[in-house]
């Protein structure tokens, strides 16, 4: 059976695939063929904030193309992931983020799943054969956010450490989140907490639990906890993960229905500045164990003069530490949208040029 989709963007500014750098690759000995049937299956994680990324994803598409929800044409299959089951140990011990997709992509690539919707700050940089970065939605708040328990102190959002009392501990389990508190506060001990958004809010409250946390405003918002956020924090003082904030869409690389029906809700913005933050992560080629935080903003476009149309300049941030913030280097570059994998290759490059090599062991 055949996809239906409305014939040409939705509105102006969707584009094709091609144009923003999903693929169409030739089909992959490692991928099935596959005949379209209804219902098509969507994976995703079992969490609470990946089930909300996912009725987000179908509502979006349903919206674009009616006909599929006068069918009922989709299909949820929650996909138990290996980074869900490992708690009790840091992903860069036992495979780094990948495992957030690893099962998810076997049943997309054997065509058990059509669709896969993931936290893009959780889908590698190099995806496995025949698979591809379809579409990008509409980026949320990129921002970390501050969570504190009961024995903070009173919150100043000039100085958001100076709550934390000497010694205290935070709860985290991200190397980039660490190596920034450290820098920042050397005095600090940071402990791992590993769970979905609601499992580490919870031990934060518990008395005896760790003094703060630091969790993505995006999720916090999407589950209506944007008050559990003490403070949000400057994305100039608090890296981001690169692709936080983002939900992508992987699709099999042979699948030209679908890549065109996706085509129809990428956000053009979204898909610029995750190729420059996903282009920093791959030049500097760092394992899981590397603290690395990349953000990426597209500027206001300047008043238009005559002969200048205005046009807006995409700024790119990224940084390199070391996990007990012994080091920590930071830097921006600016451009054109259109270069953004190049910006990112060429800032990433400079990072690792003028880093210590042991963090990249």
């Amino acid at each position: 059976m055949s996809v239906a989709h409305p014939k040409g963007p939705a509105h102006p500014g969707a584009h094709t695939p091609m144009q923003h750098g999903a693929p169409r690759a030739a089909a992959h000995p490692h991928v099935k063929p596959h005949v379209r049937s209804l219902p098509l299956k969507v994976g995703t994680r079992g969490s609470p904030l990946a089930l909300w990324q996912t009725r987000h994803f179908l509502g979006l598409i349903t919206r674009f193309c009616p006909v599929l929800r006068d069918v009922k044409a989709f299909e949820e299959h929650a996909i138990a992931t290996s980074g869900d089951q490992i708690q009790d140990r840091r992903l860069a011990d036992v495979g780094g983020k990948g495992l957030f997709a690893k099962e998810i992509h076997e049943a997309l690539a054997d065509g058990r799943v059509d669709f896969a919707v993931h936290s893009l700050k959780d889908l590698e940089t190099d995806l496995p054969p025949g698979i591809v970065l379809a579409c990008t939605l509409t980026r949320e708040d990129a921002r970390d956010a501050l969570i504190l328990g009961p024995s903070a102190g009173e919150v100043d959002p000039a100085d958001p450490w100076a709550c934390l009392p000497a010694g205290a501990v935070i709860g985290t389990a991200s190397l980039r989140r660490q190596s920034q508190i450290l820098h920042a506060r050397p005095d600090l001990r940071v402990e791992m907490i590993r769970g979905n958004v609601q499992t580490r809010l919870s031990k934060v409250r518990t008395e005896g639990g760790p003094a703060g946390s630091l969790l993505a405003l995006a999720g916090l918002r999407r589950l209506g906890l944007e008050n559990e956020a003490a403070v949000v924090l400057d994305p100039e003082a608090m890296v981001p993960a690169a692709g936080q904030g983002i939900v992508g869409v992987t699709v099999r690389a042979d699948d030209v229905e679908l890549l065109e029906l996706l085509s129809g809700i990428e956000d053009a913005e979204a898909r610029a500045v995750s190729t420059a933050e996903r282009a920093l992560l791959a030049a500097l080629d760092g394992s899981c164990r590397t603290p690395i935080g990349g953000h990426a903003r597209l500027l206001p476009a300047p008043p238009a003069s005559a002969g200048d149309r205005g046009e807006r300049r995409l700024h790119l941030t990224g940084l390199v530490a070391r996990a007990d913030g012994s080091f920590l280097l930071k830097r921006s570059v600016h451009g054109d949208p259109k270069e953004a994998a190049g910006l990112g290759r060429e800032l990433g490059e400079s990072l690792r040029k003028d880093s210590p090599a042991d963090i990249f062991g």
